[in-house]
Order: C-alpha cells, then structure tokens, then sequence
C-alpha cells in the first residue's frame, strides 16, 4: 500500500531527470581527462620534434661551418689514392669516413668500425644528443659532439646528409672514403617499410598493399616538399648530399655520379656483401678479424613480400637516379674483383663465411637472429620501426669462453646501446625512446 501511494505521489510530480550512473560518469571524466592531457602531451611533442628535428630544406650555407674556422687538414682538390694495395707490406689504416646510407645493411659495417676503433683506441666523431648528425639537414662540423675548431678525428660513421667540405674538415688528407649502395627498387621497399608510417602523404594509401597502391600512380600520392618525403624517392641520391628531384636528363645527374667516384675510395655493394668486405680489408690492410659480423637491423622475412616483377620495374623506374647511380658502381665494383682476382676473391669469401659461422656457434644462443619479442636482454634490444616489431635481434650465449665474450658482445650489440657504450650523448634518442614505450608505439 505504502510503495503503491509513493507511486501515485510520483505521478503527480513534475518529471524527474534521470541521473547518470555513477560508474558511468567516472569514465566519462577519465575519458575528458585523458583527451586534455593527450592533447598536451601531443602539444608537447610536436615542439620537441621541432627542436630535435631540422627542417629538411636547410640549405647549405645555413649549415656550414663559419669561413676561416681551422680545419683538421688543408682540402685536396681530390682524394689521394691509398697507399695500400693487394702487392708488398701494407700498414692498416685507421682513419675512415663512412658515409652511411639508409636501408643498405650499414649498420652491419659501423659495428665492424665501431669495434675497430674501439679495439686500438681511436677518436671517433660523433653526434650530440641523437645517433645522427641532425639528419635530414646537411652535416656541418660543429654537429660533432665536443667539437672544437681544429679539431681531427680518426672515424666518421654515423648517419648524415652528406657534405663533402665539412666532412673533410675533420680527418687527414689521407682518410679513406667508403659508402655502401643497394639495388634501389629492394631499397625502396625497405625504406617504404621502414619509414612509411612516418611520411604523411602515405597516409591517405588505403589498400592493404600500399606499397603496391603507392606504385600503381606514385605521382597522385608523392608530394616532393612533403614531410619525409625524401625518404620515399632516390633515398641513395639525397643521403650522398644531391638533389633527389633532379630530372633524370640534367647533366648534373651523371656530373654528380662522377664526383661520388672521385671522392669515395670503395664503394660497397649490399647484394655483395661479403665481396664488399675483402675489398675494403684488402684496401685498409686488416685483418680477417676485423671485418666478421652479424647482420644486424634485418626485417623479419616474413613481414614484407618481395616485390613482383612489374612492381619491381616500377620501383626502378620511380628511383631512377638512384638506379643510375647503382647502375654505375656495379659495374666498377665488378672491375675492381676482377682486379683482385676473381679465384683469389672466392677463397677470401670463403675463409670469411667459415670464421662468421664459427663465431655464430659460439656466440648466439640458438644459432639464429629472433624477433623483437623472444630477445632477453634488453641491451641487444634492436632499435624498431613505429607500430611495429619487425627487426630482428640476437640472443648471446649464457656461457662462452673468455677468449671471445667481449668479440661475442660486441658483434651483437645493436647501433644505439653500442653508441651508449662508446660514451655518445644520446638524449634525444634515449626521450624519444621512453615515449615511445609509455605509448606503446
């Protein structure tokens, strides 16, 4: 009787506003709170980018060093020929410019020169605050952590858009000029990969192939003035300090293929890897020792098809300059093996490949790289592409033998914790990092 005349009183009241739920309205403010602090912390991030970041169309006066600032060397109008040959007594050499290009298993031959140089003590030139020289901007001297006017070094290796006046500020007349190149549609692809998710114009890409959707009409996506977009077109062309825009019939294109054969020594070939590396023993004078290696960076097999025959042709002809390039240095890499000597050349091979697989049985744990996931020490953590785990890394052996635990260490540590390793400020690097594992990017 009570509950049926507290009915009917309610039914003469005016209609009450239901309230929301409790639990409801909580998440309702969780969710306002976490949409106010996202666009803070983005806020935030944009202006750490900007200052950690510079702008892509830096131009060259704007970069380099003051005129009149000491140099480590007077200026060759060329390089001078190394002394060193495959005849007669040689002495190794120690001071080096490695201009390393994207993509082309460059962080496999920095360890090789990080190791060399730590191995007798060399002075290395190193970035500041971040594993790069302000890369995408061109490289000037006093990007050089601790640098001071005068200053000489024995290694340059880190990632730069490269500017041949400044570089050769900082080494002796007679460094030795080395760079890698890959077959530029398989480049391509990497780099579409790689750094795909973080060039806005492939965003609009819908397809679930977008590498295939990007080829079929790149001109309807390509933006050349894009943020990152030199990432995606003649990535070899931009990073060696060129136009990458260049229309393939300016003269400029074969001038500028002629200026990388006078200034670089060797020039390496990815696909040729192991060829590469008994040249470049050959023209330092090292060691066996000095040139083994993992490969280190490699993307999982599984998480990119090969492109097809008519993406591939497609690929090239959208890298044309870049194949031009390529184009050229393989066929001067061919002349220098066939200078070696091609039966001398496959026995060298050979002895390398062996002393890999031995260092292989005794320093990785299960014989073989792993992913991201199934690494147990996070000092052989590789450095991963945004919103995916698709380089893959190495396990060290619990127990190896005294003789080769620090060789073993020092061939499987990723480019980033070997560069904390040799002392290099990596600030930038280390926040962005932190970033992104709070994001979970």
């Amino acid at each position: 009787m009570w509950l049926r005349q507290g009915e009917e009183r309610g039914s003469q009241l005016p209609p009450k506003v239901s309230e929301m739920p409790l639990p409801q309205k909580k998440r309702w403010v969780s969710m306002a709170k976490g949409l106010v602090l996202g666009a803070l912390f983005t806020s935030f991030l944009v202006l750490l980018y900007s200052y950690a970041v510079p702008p892509l169309h830096a131009g060259l006066a704007s970069t380099r060093t003051p005129e009149g600032t000491a140099s480590c060397s007077p200026e060759p109008a060329e390089l001078e020929t190394p002394a060193n040959s495959s005849a007669g007594a040689c002495q190794p050499r120690r001071d080096i410019v490695f201009m390393k290009t994207h993509k082309t298993a460059s962080s496999t031959l920095l360890n090789i020169l990080f190791r060399f140089g730590q191995k007798h003590g060399l002075k290395f030139a190193f970035p500041n605050g971040r594993n790069d020289f302000d890369y995408p901007a061109f490289f000037a001297r006093n990007l050089v952590q601790d640098y001071r006017p005068g200053a000489c070094f024995n290694i340059i290796c880190n990632h730069m858009r490269f500017h041949y006046d400044e570089v050769r500020g900082l080494v002796p007349p007679n460094a030795t000029f080395i760079t890698v190149l890959r077959d530029p549609a398989r480049l391509f692809e990497s780099s579409f990969h790689y750094f795909g998710s973080v060039v806005p114009f492939t965003w609009k890409l819908s397809g679930r192939d977008k590498l295939a959707e990007f080829l079929q009409d790149p001109d309807r996506y390509y933006d050349p003035n894009g943020y990152n977009a030199h990432y995606l077109r003649n990535l070899l062309f931009f990073d060696l300090g060129y136009d990458s825009g260049l229309d393939p019939g300016d003269p400029q294109v074969q001038e500028h293929i002629l200026e990388v054969e006078r200034r670089f020594h060797l020039v390496l070939l990815q696909e040729y890897f192991d060829e590469s590396l008994v040249l470049l023993k050959d023209l330092l004078c090292w060691q066996l020792e000095d040139v083994l290696y993992f490969k280190l960076n490699a993307r999982r097999t599984s998480a990119v098809p090969r492109l097809s025959g008519e993406l591939y042709r497609r690929a090239t002809a959208w890298n044309v300059l870049d194949a031009r390039l390529y184009r050229h240095f393989n066929a001067s890499f061919w002349r220098k093996v066939e200078a070696f000597g091609r039966e001398r050349m496959a026995r060298e091979v050979a002895a390398l490949r062996r002393a890999n697989e031995r260092m292989r049985r005794i320093c990785i744990d299960g014989g073989r790289a792993v992913d991201a996931a199934a690494i147990q020490d996070s000092a052989m953590q590789p450095w991963q592409p945004l919103g995916a785990k698709s380089i893959l890394g190495y396990n060290l052996k619990k127990s190896i033998g005294q003789r080769h635990a620090q060789l073993c260490r020092r061939m499987l540590t990723p480019e980033i914790q070997y560069l904390m390793d040799l002392g290099v400020n990596l600030w930038v690097t280390k926040l962005w990092k932190l970033i992104r594992d709070f994001l979970r990017w």
